[in-house]
C-alpha cells in the first residue's frame, strides 16, 4: 500500500472536515447545519459534478473504453445486490437482506465526488462518462433488491384477505429511475454534453472554484449524520457491521479487476472501484419506503452511512488507488 496516499487523504480538507463532524457529535455539541442548507449543497454538488462529466463526455466522445465503463457499473449494480442477499438472508430476514442488498449494489454519489477529488489533487485524468455510470447504478440494484424480496419472501405486502399484493412496479420504476439526485445527474450531465468546454467557461467561477470549500462543509454535515447513526448499528450483531468493513474492498476489488480486464484508465478504474465499494444512503431509502416497507432502514442505512461510507472517505480510496497502481506496474 502506497502509505503516502492514505496520509495525503487524511490530511485533504474535506476529510478532516468530515472528521471534525464526527468529533462535533461525539463531544455532543450544538453544532448543526440546517437541514435545507445541507439539501441545497448536496444539489450544487450533483449539478456540478455533473457538468463537469458532461463537458468532459464532449470532448472525448463515446469511444470503446466509454461504452465499457457504463457497461461494467451496470453490470455490478446487478450482480452485487444478488450475493449479498443470499450471503445476508439467513441472518437477516429476506426482507433486511434486500433492503442492505439494493443498498450496497447502489452508489454514494458523495464517495463518488470525494474519489474525483482525489484524482484531481494528484493530477490524474479521468473519464466524464464516469458520472453517467454513476447514475445508471443507481437504479438496477433498486429493482434487482425488491425483485429478490418478492421471489424468496413469504406475506410481503398482504392485503386484508391474506393475499399478497401484486408489486407495484410503475412507482417503483419510477421512484428508482427519476430520482432527486439521478434525475439531477443525469440532466446536468447531459447539459454539460450539450453546452461543451466553451459554453463551460460562461459558469465555471460559480460551478469550480467554490465546489472544494462546498464539499467541505457539506462533509461536515456528514461526519455529523454518520455519529449520530452509529448508535443504530448496536442492535444489528458483529456479524451485520462486519460486513459493512468487509463488503466495500471486497466489491471495489471487482470493480478494479474488471476495470483491468477491460483495460480502462487508472482513474476510471479508480472511480469503478468506489462505485463497485460503497453503499448508497440517498435513493434506495426513499425508493425502499415506496416498494419494501418491511425492509428495517434502521440497519441498511445506519449500515452505509455509519460503517461503509466513513471506511472509504478516510482509507478505502487510497487503499484501492494502491491496488490499481500495483496492477498497473505487475501487468507493465
Amino acid at each position: 500500500m502506497e502509505f503516502a496516499s492514505v496520509f495525503s487523504n487524511l490530511l485533504s480538507a474535506p476529510v478532516l472536515f468530515f472528521a471534525l463532524g464526527l468529533l462535533a457529535c461525539f463531544a455532543r455539541s450544538d453544532l448543526e447545519i440546517p437541514q435545507p442548507v445541507s439539501k441545497l449543497l448536496s444539489l450544487y454538488l450533483l449539478m456540478s459534478i455533473g457538468l463537469k462529466g458532461g463537458v468532459a463526455l464532449s470532448k472525448t466522445g463515446f469511444s470503446i473504453e466509454v461504452v465499457s465503463g457504463l457497461g461494467a457499473g451496470v453490470l455490478l449494480s446487478f450482480i452485487v445486490p444478488v450475493w449479498t442477499f443470499f450471503l445476508l438472508k439467513s441472518r437477516l430476514g429476506v426482507s433486511d437482506a434486500a433492503g442492505v442488498a439494493a443498498t450496497y449494489g447502489s452508489i454514494s454519489a458523495v464517495t463518488f465526488i470525494i474519489a474525483t477529488s482525489f484524482l484531481e489533487r494528484q493530477g490524474i485524468p479521468y473519464g466524464g462518462h464516469m458520472v453517467a455510470a454513476m447514475a445508471l447504478m443507481e437504479s438496477p440494484a433498486i429493482i434487482m433488491g425488491i425483485f429478490l424480496a418478492h421471489r424468496f419472501g413469504s406475506g410481503l405486502d398482504e392485503n386484508d384477505d391474506g393475499e399478497a399484493d401484486a408489486l407495484a412496479w410503475g412507482p417503483m420504476l419510477h421512484e428508482a429511475a427519476f430520482n432527486g439526485a439521478v434525475f439531477l445527474l443525469l440532466g446536468s450531465l447531459l447539459i454539460g454534453l450539450l453546452i461543451g468546454p466553451d459554453g463551460f467557461e460562461e459558469i465555471a467561477p460559480f460551478v469550480k472554484k467554490p465546489f472544494k470549500g462546498v464539499l467541505c462543509l457539506f462533509l461536515l454535515d456528514m461526519g455529523l449524520l454518520a455519529a449520530k447513526r452509529l448508535g443504530d448499528l448496536r442492535r444489528s450483531g458483529a456479524m451485520t457491521i462486519g460486513f459493512g468493513l468487509i463488503a466495500p474492498p471486497i466489491h471495489a476489488g471487482i470493480g478494479i479487476l474488471l476495470g483491468w480486464w477491460l483495460g480502462l484508465s487508472p482513474g476510471d478504474q479508480l472511480l469503478l472501484a468506489v462505485l463497485s465499494g460503497s453503499a448508497s444512503y440517498i435513493a434506495v431509502p426513499a425508493a425502499l419506503r415506496l416498494s419494501l416497507p418491511d425492509a428495517n432502514p434502521s440497519l441498511y442505512v445506519p449500515l452505509s452511512l455509519g460503517i461503509t461510507f466513513p471506511f472509504n472517505v478516510i482509507i478505502g480510496i487510497p487503499i484501492y488507488w494502491s491496488a490499481i497502481r500495483f496492477l498497473e506496474v505487475a501487468g507493465s
